[in-house]
């Protein structure tokens, strides 16, 4: 607080010793030991407060009172221009400008103590409480003063006589000879706070505001009690030989007989003390206080706030600038307290920032709203991701450690500073705080990585939509070999061609960059979500030499509403016959492409692919996916697959029987199954395969075909045995018996002929079993109409359909087991 000397008493000592002191607005009166009330006004301010260099305090009006007695107190009611005066046990009323008494107004006798209460928290604009306490009775009354009266309105009884009182709202704190009340105007009622030693202490009541009371309690504690009889706040531990103590608020001032001591209500922690020798008596103001002695005047005023904040974040006492913004919020307009909090926080957060505590300094310059590229010109090799016309709000000079030098000497710390850079720009990238600078920090971001080798934050950062400068980025990602993360960051800006030229270079070879392993396959997965079809045929052939299984994928791979034109595609793949394959096989599986023309080239190329298979073991087989087309396909022509000379002229025999199968040629299919492929195993599955959804009958006859085939040649004399053996329940014995040799004995066939019956027998069992069951449903059947046709059923002249409910006008109907009747044709539907 900053104390200026405000009136200086006459040289006259023994006729000039002030009492006590009242102030309001400029007007300041003075009450003195001999009966005399002084009207002092003070130079006006345009900042509220004084100064030395400006005009000295002017003398008002002084008035007389008596011969003697001191004036005990004085009280201003602005409302009606009233200067309340406490002398010779009486109250008086004067005009605060003249001076001179109020006529309508007369004396209040035998009074010991009065306080008025603040006019703003009265309900009634037009007048004024006043409480007083009696010198005669132990009473304290409430009066109610008006412009031209006052009159009492209530009074308290008391069981002790007052010392001292305090007044806020309609709540009264008192203390007597020995201990301290709260009293509640309105009803009376009185509570019991706590005891006092007045021949120890002083006794002090003091209204701190909004329903609370400062009182001097046992063992020097300052005590802050609510109107309720709570503490809200830790008490305060102040010298037993205070003599007064007021509030500016966040402040507790408390008056010793040589010394003002300043205590903080948020911490309770002394913050100040000012010498000030032969001081009697402290009144707060509006922004300070006024402590008088016998004969001088002094004014303290309460330093702005702001100022004190930032003086102490500037002695490094973060937390106790932190708590004090926070304890005078209420205090301060919402507009000016959220600039000053944004202030602070950032102030406090370079104190953390230079601590390196990065966690919290964070945190501040985040709350502060702090402009990243305030942190990132801290930064050696940094300065050139900032704009040109970037200018600091921050003073260059402080008191924190140099990160050039850090740079230089102290690498390790550094990297945490570094980290620390890293970890504020992600949590403001994408926030208002970005929006500024969006590229300042995507800038120092990617440089930042790249010199901490942070590949996946860097990969990350390019690889989405970002505000990168590529003029200042591209040559950071060159010097450090991050090619990988170039085209990503080209790809991100949209030059496509550049980003896939970047990487051919890494694939190729005269770019290294270990960052990613697979090269070759993100720009195969990159042309196939490519939009831009030029590039995609640029990079098609390149892509095809290198890997045919791998690179057809930038066709096979695309999204389904970005497909290319299928004939282009197809005139692409002439040079590359693996990549050809997977392509057809993409149109037909994946697509179900029923065009003859595909169905029709992949089963030439698996032909082609399979001869090479015969030549080249390291090529994959396909023979069984060219079998499977042929079996399943529905959409090849078979006589352009069957007519090519290298499927006749080959010995793809099983493919040959196939074609013949799909023609209805099966004798012939099993011809060349059994004499050219020489796989009786192959026979035997293609007649099941070629049964397959077809009736027991059509197998029948392809077995019975083979078998004629197998007894056509003696060499085939054990298969066709086997043939039987195996499949006795198939093959009619009849039929069979009459195409076996004469020459075979029975005991040859015997399993067969064994099987064979018994399978007929089976059959037979089985239908005479079906009929059995068929014929007790139907005496089942039978059974349930003899019921019926016993049961007698009653037909009134109005009965009606129990379906339709529509009357029986016809001497036929139907009836169920419940005896309801309806009509024939309801009965049917």
């Amino acid at each position: 607080m900053d104390i200026i000397l405000v009136q200086e008493a006459p040289k006259e000592k023994d006729k000039f010793s002030i009492e006590c002191l009242e102030c309001y607005d400029r007007n300041v009166y003075m009450g003195t030991k001999y009966a005399t009330v002084q009207h002092l006004i003070l130079p006006s301010s345009t900042n509220g407060d004084l100064s030395p260099g400006q005009s000295k305090t002017r003398e008002g009006r002084a008035r007389k009172l008596g011969s003697s007695n001191p004036v005990a107190q004085l009280r201003v009611v602005p409302l009606f221009n009233h200067l309340l005066v406490l002398w010779d046990r009486s109250v008086t009323a004067l005009n605060m400008f003249s001076l001179e008494p109020v006529p309508a107004l007369k004396k209040i006798q035998h009074v010991s103590l009065f306080e008025v209460c603040d006019s703003s928290l009265t309900a009634q604009a037009e007048c004024v409480e006043m409480v007083t306490s009696s010198s005669r009775r132990k009473v304290i009354r409430v009066h109610v003063v008006g412009v031209d009266r006052w009159e009492v309105v209530k009074e308290v009884p008391l069981l002790q006589d007052p010392v001292a009182l305090a007044v806020d709202g309609i709540s009264l704190c008192v203390a007597t000879c020995d201990r301290y009340l709260l009293c509640d105007v309105k009803t009376g009622n009185t509570e019991e706070l706590f005891p006092h030693s007045r021949n120890r202490q002083r006794v002090i009541v003091t209204s701190v505001g909004r329903g609370e009371f400062l009182l001097n309690g046992p063992e020097s504690l300052g005590m802050f009690v609510m109107k309720t009889g709570i503490c809200q706040r830790p008490p305060l531990q102040w010298p037993l030989e205070v003599l007064a103590a007021g509030v500016c608020f966040p402040y507790i001032l408390t008056l010793q007989p040589q010394v003002l001591s300043v205590y903080s209500m948020l911490d309770q922690q002394c913050k100040q003390t000012v010498s000030l020798h032969g001081a009697k008596g402290l009144l707060s103001t509006s922004d300070g206080v006024l402590v008088f002695t016998e004969r001088n005047i002094f004014s303290l005023s309460l330093v702005p706030f702001e100022e004190q904040i930032q003086a102490l974040v500037g002695q490094e006492r973060v937390e106790e600038a932190l708590l004090l913004l926070d304890g005078v919020q209420s205090r301060c307009p919402l507009d000016s307290y959220k600039e000053l909090q944004k202030a602070i926080a950032c102030l406090a957060g370079f104190v953390h920032f230079y601590q390196e505590g990065f966690s919290e300094a964070r945190d501040l310059f985040i709350k502060g709203e702090l402009d990243p590229r305030e942190i990132i010109r801290l930064y050696p090799d940094m300065q050139s991701c900032l704009s040109e016309d970037f200018q600091s709000r921050l003073d260059r000079v402080n008191k924190g450690r140099d990160l050039q030098v850090l740079w230089q000497e102290e690498r390790d710390t550094f990297h945490h500073y570094l980290a620390f850079l890293g970890d504020f720009l992600r949590a403001v990238r994408g926030t208002e705080q970005d929006l500024k600078c969006a590229t300042e920090v995507d800038c120092a971001l990617l440089w930042l990585y790249a010199e901490l080798g942070d590949s996946e934050n860097l990969q990350q950062l390019v690889t989405f939509t970002n505000e990168c400068s590529l003029d200042h980025c591209v040559p950071v990602l060159e010097k450090h070999s991050r090619f990988f993360a170039l085209g990503s960051l080209y790809q991100s800006h949209g030059k496509q061609t550049d980003a896939i030229k970047t990487w051919v270079k890494i694939a190729e070879g005269p770019n290294k960059d270990p960052s990613c392993s697979d090269v070759y396959g993100h720009i195969v997965w990159t042309l196939s979500q490519l939009e831009d079809r030029d590039a995609v045929w640029t990079f098609a052939d390149w892509t095809l030499q290198r890997n045919q299984e791998i690179g057809v994928q930038i066709f096979t791979k695309r999204p389904p509403d970005d497909r290319l034109e299928t004939q282009n595609v197809l005139v692409c793949l002439e040079k590359y016959p693996l990549a050809l394959v997977l392509y057809l096989e993409f149109l037909i599986q994946d697509l179900s492409s029923e065009e003859e023309r595909h169905h029709n080239r992949l089963a030439l190329a698996y032909v082609t692919q399979t001869l090479q298979e015969e030549e080249e073991t390291d090529l994959r087989p396909t023979r069984g996916k060219l079998q499977q087309l042929l079996w399943e396909s529905k959409f090849y022509d078979i006589s352009t697959v069957y007519g090519v000379w290298i499927v006749k002229s080959t010995t793809l025999h099983t493919e040959k029987a196939i074609l013949l199968g799909r023609t209805g040629e099966h004798s012939q299919a099993l011809q060349v199954l059994v004499h050219q492929e020489q796989d009786v195993q192959a026979a035997e599955a293609y007649c099941c395969r070629a049964a397959q959804g077809r009736d027991t009958q059509f197998r029948q006859a392809l077995l019975l075909t083979l078998l004629q085939i197998y007894l056509g040649s003696e060499d085939f004399t054990n298969t066709a045995v086997d043939l039987l053996n195996n499949n006795p329940q198939v093959f009619a014995a009849e039929k069979v018996i009459q195409l076996l040799p004469d020459s075979w004995s029975v005991q040859l066939v015997s399993q067969f002929l064994v099987g064979s019956v018994r399978e007929t027998f089976h059959q037979r069992r089985m239908a005479m079993l079906q009929k059995a069951l068929a014929q007790a449903e139907l005496m089942r059947h039978k059974v349930t109409w003899m019921q019926a046709s016993k049961t007698k059923v009653g037909l009134d002249k109005e009965q009606k359909c129990k379906v339709c409910q529509r009357d029986l006008a016809e001497p036929q109907f139907a009836c169920t087991l419940h005896g309801e009747v309806m009509h024939t044709t309801c009965a049917e539907s």
